[in-house]
């Protein structure tokens, strides 16, 4: 027998039990801000009650509400003590039980959470040619959740199974965290991170990794590897708001529009892959606006006085400080170029028509939030900053009104106290804050864990007919963001002081995922169209060499290489 074969005698069968606790996540919708969140924490805590070890340790299971928030939802925790129950070294297995909508599935809709069905009507369908070749291998099924992220948590809850049967094999401990509200605000784990750190507290744990199981998908047309994820992608939401003059359209030149200044942002930050942050030889995508707009409430001749833009912006090396820095000299010139583009257009129209100019002597004025917050009290004073605390009062009220709405809001009061009739811009941050995570192979603890990845990969790898490429940079938005701080102190209060509802609209508890901050790795399943109607996993590869791939990190963590 070669050593291929002896490899495969040792998995571990988890594709069975993986698929069949997959199909029963997936059968119960848990669309976010839904109640379907709330009944798949019940159904995830009622499957972990099943296992013995939990009926004889019903301690070591929880359902644990959301703090701060306004919908009735939980996260589901569960910790597996090893053979030996003094051991305080503990993996966090972590993942998220709610899903984006179903309305992309038109007609197939009534069938976004029934697999086996669904692809029943798929086969019978006409269906794009990626998705068919894909169909055609039998080795595919589909459904809302099935890829991001049932089958991740199916992983996770098998594995727990798993270990809770063979606890003699297990040389610390797990703690499986099943969080709500990834897709929206990560509300679930942010509020867990209190259940996580009280409970290493309780038991005396010692966390040294977590395992995330988010999905992975190819990178680019016709990529055919498999990819884990040591840290993860951070993304920032800078926003400007842009100051112009009104005046009325039959005296243009008049007054200055807004929305100049804003299409000449968009030209230097709109893909520009100058800002994109590379790191490790892994490169982020380019900056995108997910918003640009005048805030003129209705129609009329007058030309708009303010407008707003902001941009989705990736990092991996770059600090809320460093694109602060980098947008305000964009800012700046995209300012000048503006008042450039507005003087030669003034200066032609007037001259055509034998008309004087009046040439106009605007300097681009560029402020952060913080720099113009600091001109208002030093300005105002007391006054200033008792009605700022009085208006934040006020927004926090209005529970309807969008979080990026709250900082506009904050920001036009500052214009209002500090404001003159001239051209400006603020840059600000808006919500969501997602914080990078980088792991660094200087860090002791870092190193650990990027070790049994690379000897779990070695192992798995060539046991199965997919290339497995261990990455730097999980690419997608996740929960994995919050149980690491890679930005100091320093960096992170640059954030803070120029995010206008920091605090009071919107909260992260910074100082625990300080504490928590462990190491993080993305293993998850593989498949495609995440989030559209052609949601779809790879079964073999997902269900079974995923999670024994993932059993092999926990035990090379542990030093636990004895029985494999």
């Amino acid at each position: 027998m070669n050593m291929t074969e002896t490899g495969v005698r040792c998995m571990i069968p988890f594709q069975e039990e993986v698929y069949r606790l997959t199909k029963k996540l997936v059968e119960h919708p848990s669309i976010v801000g839904t109640f379907g969140e709330r009944d798949m924490a019940y159904l995830i805590y009622e499957i972990l009650q099943e296992t013995p070890y939990f009926q004889e340790h019903p301690e070591y299971l929880q359902m644990t509400p959301t703090r701060q928030d306004d919908l009735e939802r939980y996260n589901v925790l569960a910790l597996l003590k090893g053979g030996n129950e003094n051991e305080s070294e503990t993996v966090i297995l972590m993942g998220h039980m709610d899903t984006v909508g179903v309305e992309d599935y038109g007609k197939w809709m009534n069938l976004a959470f029934s697999p086996e069905p669904l692809l029943e009507e798929w086969k019978k369908s006409k269906l794009p040619e990626e998705v068919k070749k894909d169909l055609d291998t039998g080795d595919y099924i589909g459904g809302r959740g099935v890829l991001d992220m049932k089958s991740g948590i199916a992983i996770h809850l098998a594995i727990v199974r798993y270990f809770a049967r063979n606890r003699h094999l297990l040389k610390g401990n797990l703690l499986f965290v099943a969080a709500c509200d990834e897709e929206r605000n990560s509300r679930g784990i942010l509020s867990a991170l209190t259940d996580i750190l009280q409970w290493g507290r309780e038991e005396k744990l010692t966390y040294i990794a977590a395992i995330n199981s988010d999905y992975t998908s190819p990178r680019f047309p016709g990529d055919c590897d498999r990819y884990i994820y040591l840290g993860t992608v951070g993304k920032l939401l800078p926003a400007f708001y842009i100051v112009g003059k009104e005046t009325h359209v039959g005296q243009a030149f008049e007054g200055f529009d807004p929305n100049l200044i804003a299409s000449e942002l968009t030209a230097r930050i709109d893909y520009q892959t100058n800002l994109c942050d590379e790191m490790f030889g892994e490169i982020t995508l380019p900056p995108v606006s997910l918003k640009q707009t005048d805030l003129k409430k209705q129609y009329d001749v007058q030309t708009p006085k303010t407008a707003l833009v902001y941009y989705n912006f990736f990092v991996h090396s770059w600090s809320p400080r460093d694109v602060l820095e980098k947008l305000k000299q964009v800012a700046i010139d995209a300012f000048e170029s503006a008042v450039m583009k507005f003087r030669d257009q003034s200066r032609r129209y007037h001259e055509s028509r034998r008309r004087p100019y009046r040439d106009i002597d605007w300097k681009p004025r560029v402020y952060t939030y913080e720099e113009f917050y600091r001109k208002c009290r030093e300005k105002h004073g007391q006054e200033f900053e008792r009605e700022i605390l009085r208006l934040t009062g006020n927004i926090l009220n209005q529970e309807n009104m969008d979080v990026r709405e709250h900082s506009l809001r904050m920001v036009e009061e500052l214009w209002k106290w500090g404001g003159d009739d001239d051209p400006a811009v603020i840059l600000f941050y808006a919500a969501p804050y997602i914080p990078r995570v980088v792991l660094n192979e200087k860090d002791p603890r870092d190193l650990r864990l990027i070790r049994a990845v690379k000897k779990s990969v070695a192992e798995i790898e060539p046991l199965q007919e997919k290339k497995i490429k261990v990455r730097k940079f999980f690419p997608y938005i996740s929960d994995m963001s919050f149980v690491a701080m890679s930005d100091d102190e320093r960096e992170i209060q640059t954030f803070e002081k120029n995010m206008p509802v920091w605090g009071a609209k919107y909260h992260m508890d910074m100082e625990a995922i300080r504490q928590l901050d462990v190491p993080v790795v993305n293993i998850g399943p593989y498949g495609k169209d995440a989030h559209k109607k052609w949601e779809r996993l790879e079964i073999s590869y997902s269900m079974q060499w995923v999670p024994n791939l993932t059993v092999r990190v926990i035990r090379h963590l542990f030093n636990s290489v004895d029985a494999f």
